[in-house]
């Protein structure tokens, strides 16, 4: 997960991988939103896919990028279950519970 988190916390990936989420799109499709290099967005690119995050095809001489279902489900829930450990936690302390050992075990 942590390949994950660091993956998306750069901008354009973020970006690049909304471009993909919902069409398959070429790599040079993918540049032109962007005012890099081509080779920058390939490194974007192999960080994503690395992360499991999008898929390639190859459709000839072309490779074209979409984003991974079963990567996103995994993000998904990991982040249910931070976010649903966090509302246990925020709940305990709400209720009058001292919650320091829950929060030193969360992180």
């Amino acid at each position: 997960m942590d390949d994950t988190l660091r993956a998306i916390a750069e901008p354009r990936r973020l970006a690049i991988l909304r471009l993909v989420a919902s069409e398959e799109l070429s790599a040079g499709h993918i540049a032109e939103h962007f005012e890099v290099t081509r080779s920058a967005v390939s490194q974007h690119l192999q960080v994503l896919k690395d992360a499991e995050l999008i898929s390639e095809r190859r459709e000839g001489t072309k490779r074209l990028y979409r984003a991974s279902e079963d990567g996103l489900a995994e993000l998904r829930r990991f982040l249910d279950q931070m976010w649903g450990d966090s509302v246990n936690l925020a709940r305990r302390l709400a209720e009058g519970g001292d919650g320091e050992e829950e929060a030193r075990a969360a992180g």
